[in-house]
């Protein structure tokens, strides 16, 4: 086993991190960047396992199979933190508790290592915050930061890392990955691997999850039932509500849960009334519960936007006779009608307002006016 196994197409950044290992005195600050998909956050853990690794030979570290490369993977090693946030933006208060352990020394392993995943979720004031521990950082500490790109960080905290920039993998690399790891079929693996445009993460849960092809489907085929004003206002309706169900589900399942935990934990029944010293540590339980909420949501009508964007990608593909593959090459002959009935001008212009609404669903307001006024916009023109 290898742990840089399920990196398939990123050769070149493999060949600089391996070589970092080798090296043993990796710089103290990184930048990992690549567009959804690519695979940040996995090149960010087998580099970490790789430092951490117990092989004596330095060129065969990140073995895959020794204890701290296993437990560095499964999320369990103790000088390993991998940091994310189910919040729309990362708080102060995370990057303060991340500095303090930064501070410590590692207890078992050379290293002590800090994955930040999506460090472009921090705001500006925050992010300076963390400025002074990524300038100067302990001697045993390595942080490693993951963003879609140099852009989105800040540039004194890009200037102070070590960039490595990441590739989305083939389709055909992502097929056999899906094929190898998760034992999918050839046909499964490659309609799953085409659809998610290379996402690996994307791809596995389209090919073993019904429920989530269908609802992939039901969107992408929108664009096909707009032809005029009530019914883009109708499939904006019906795009959030398939974006929103799943996400809103787990998130209160979670919520009443974690209360449920947090009574237990301080003696109270189901029906008690809360006693007023105890009303903060729900009210916090509660705001974080609606941060977490929006986050999934936002989370998941983004990811519908993607799927709705690949439909007029195609459209455009058909348009200007590039030749290149149809990512729904399942919906060929509606496309191609789509396309011959309008122009390509008309197909920018509706995957410029798709891109508009993903940038305002993150903003405060309700989503809905924003993907009605989008759904809208792709009426076909008169």
């Amino acid at each position: 086993m290898d742990v840089w196994g399920d990196l398939p197409g990123q050769e070149k950044a493999i060949t600089a991190l391996r070589r970092a290992v080798a090296e043993g005195n990796p710089a103290h600050a990184w930048l990992f960047t690549g567009p959804p998909g690519s695979g940040r956050s996995n090149a960010a853990r087998a580099f970490a396992a790789a430092l951490q690794c117990q092989v004596p030979d330095p060129e065969q570290r990140g073995c895959g199979t020794c204890k701290a490369c296993i437990t560095v993977l499964a999320g369990t090693h103790p000088d390993v933190a991998l940091i994310s946030t189910e919040k729309v933006n990362y708080q102060i208060e995370d990057v303060r508790t991340l500095i303090t352990k930064a501070q410590d020394r590692p207890s078992t392993a050379p290293w002590r290592v800090i994955i930040v995943e999506d460090a472009d979720r921090m705001t500006e004031r925050t992010t300076n915050v963390l400025l002074k521990s990524i300038e100067e950082p302990p001697p045993h500490t390595v942080w490693m930061l993951c963003a879609p790109s140099p852009a989105d960080v800040l540039v004194t905290i890009r200037s102070r890392c070590r960039s490595v920039s990441l590739a989305v993998p083939t389709r055909q690399a992502v097929a056999e990955l899906l094929v190898r790891r998760d034992g999918l079929t050839a046909e499964q693996a490659d309609f799953a691997a085409r659809v998610s445009q290379s996402h690996i993460g994307v791809a596995r849960r389209l090919a073993r999850d019904e429920q989530a092809r269908r609802r992939r489907d039901t969107t992408v085929r929108l664009p096909l039932r707009i032809r005029s004003v009530s019914d883009a206002v109708m499939a904006a309706a019906e795009l959030v509500e398939l974006s929103t169900a799943e996400a809103t589900a787990s998130s209160t399942e979670r919520a009443e849960s974690e209360a449920s935990a947090l009574r237990t934990s301080l003696g109270l029944d189901a029906d008690s009334p809360i006693p007023p010293q105890q009303r903060s540590a729900f009210k916090a339980l509660e705001e974080n519960a609606k941060r977490r909420a929006r986050r999934a949501t936002t989370d998941a009508l983004d990811r519908s936007l993607i799927d709705l964007t690949t439909f007029f990608r195609d459209v455009l593909v058909l348009q200007l006779r590039s030749g290149s593959e149809l990512v729904n090459d399942y919906l060929a002959d509606p496309l191609h009608a789509y396309a011959n009935a309008s122009r390509s001008e008309q197909t920018i212009a509706k995957i410029d307002a798709i891109a508009e609404a993903r940038k305002r669903i993150w903003t405060p307001g309700n989503p809905l006016l924003t993907i009605e006024a989008m759904a809208v916009s792709l009426r076909p023109a008169k």
